[in-house]
Formats: C-alpha cells, structure tokens, sequence
C-alpha cells in the first residue's frame, strides 16, 4: 500500500491510528470551532493525526422536514476557518458533480456518501479535483467490490484513495458490519477506515429520524481495530442530544478522548 499525505497527516501510518472526525453536520460556527478546538487538544495532548470532518450539507434526510444545513458558502466558510486556524485538514461529502470545483477550494478531502458508491461521474469529478477522495462502501455494496470504485477515480490519474466501511442494511432499518469486510477490501491496496458512528444507525427507525445504537460503539470500534483498519471516523458533537442530525449516534465530544486513546493503546498491542 502506497502512502500519501493529506496535510500533516501520514496515511496510512503502520504505528498509529489516524481519526477522522467532527460533527455530522455544520451547525454553526461556535459548535464546529468548539470540536475542532478539542480535537487539536487532543492531537497535541496524545499526538495524535486528526483529520477534522463536517458535512456542509446534507443531502440524504428520511424527511423533507429534516435540517440539511445553515447554507453552502456559510458553512463551506467554517470549514475553511477550521483548516487555517487549527491547521487541521478538513473533509465535507460531495453529492453532485457541479458541487466539487466549488467545494473543493475549502477543504483537503472529499467524501463520496455510501449511497453513491457506484456514481461514476461524480467518482471522476472528485478524483480529477487532484483533492484526496474517501469513498464510503454502499449498505448494498460487498466489500471486494470497492476497487471498482476506486478505480474510477485513480483513472483520473489520483491515487489517494480511502475505503471507509460503514455497515451493510440487513432487513428494514438496520444495519450490520460484517468485519471480513476490512481485510477483504485491505486487500484492493487501499487504506481502509471503520465509521463507528454511521455503523450503528437504524436508517429511518426513529420518528420521520433515524435511530441508532450508541451503546455499541466501543466495542464495534475495538473489533475494527482488531480486524486491521487503517483509522476510525465518527461524528462527535458537543451535545449529541440536541445535534440537528444523527443524534442518536453522535459520540458526545467529552467522551472522545478517553475512546481515542483506547483505541490507540489496542493498536500499540497489535502492533508489538
């Protein structure tokens, strides 16, 4: 696997996990400034390789009443503060094509969302961004089917790719994470990334919402990291019970530390 960078972050690192994380959503300034504050603590508390996320829009709600953003440019803004001020590489998703020269100025990674994997125009688009492109596997996609995906993008000539897992739907509003998953898509030569918090969804099992099983965050998150992934993801917000989206399965951002540096310590372990 060829390494690449993304910022200052190194990917992948064979000593160290990396993270991916922030909250599901750009809310406002003052939230996004608060996690990305508490991120840079913990990167220089633990040396640790944050690469901070937002969406600055969201495309994908189960209702035409759920909040998908404050605004484009505002929030697309804020995520562009967050990289200077906090010297933190930024990543948002991408879900058209027109969207990513636009989007592509204020961040350091796209992110293609899990429900169009398979999209090859906007594979392309991002990959010719020159950007590095995370590709989140479709709940309807098996695992060794990625590098199809992936490769659509590298034919642009972008080779910095990342494979993120994050469940597979099984019957009506629930998913599950079949960790074969992780080695099987090692193997197309990509780096591979777990999604802890998206993993526990129960897509559209809330009311007009989806729900989630937080509870099971730890332990799923262990497995992965056993399983061999290359860094985790998940979406972390001041206060999860009041977050205008994934409420029920953002981590609460005063518990991140203490589950990053768990997840490390089991690293290091596998890793003597």
């Amino acid at each position: 696997m060829e390494k690449f960078s993304v910022g200052s972050v190194t990917i992948p690192d064979e000593t160290s996990l990396f993270f991916i994380a922030g909250p599901c959503l750009i809310e406002g300034r003052e939230m996004a400034f608060d996690v990305a504050s508490a991120l840079r603590s913990i990167r220089d508390s633990d040396n640790v390789s944050f690469i901070f996320k937002g969406s600055f829009r969201k495309a994908n709600r189960t209702s035409a009443g759920s909040f998908t953003g404050i605004g484009d440019i505002e929030a697309l803004e804020i995520l562009g503060e967050i990289r200077e001020r906090f010297d933190m590489p930024v990543l948002t998703d991408v879900h058209e094509t027109h969207e990513v020269e636009q989007v592509a100025h204020y961040v350091d990674v796209l992110q293609i969302p899990a429900f169009l994997c398979r999209q090859s125009d906007l594979l392309k688009a991002a990959g010719n961004s020159g950007l590095c492109v995370n590709i989140k596997k479709g709940q309807f996609m098996a695992p060794e089917d990625m590098a199809m995906a992936a490769d659509k993008v590298v034919r642009t000539g972008n080779s910095r790719v990342m494979l993120t897992e994050r469940g597979t739907t099984f019957g009506y509003h629930n998913l599950v994470v079949d960790f074969r998953g992780i080695p099987k898509m090692g193997k197309t030569g990509y780096p591979v990334i777990y999604d802890a918090t998206h993993s526990l969804q129960l897509p559209s099992a809330g009311k007009d919402v989806s729900g989630g099983e937080r509870e099971y965050l730890l332990p799923m998150a262990r497995a992965a990291v056993a399983a061999g992934v290359d860094g985790l993801f998940f979406e972390v917000h001041p206060d999860p019970e009041k977050a205008l989206s994934d409420a029920a399965t953002q981590l609460a951002l005063k518990d991140f530390p203490a589950v990053v540096r768990q997840l490390q310590k089991l690293h290091a372990c596998l890793s003597a």
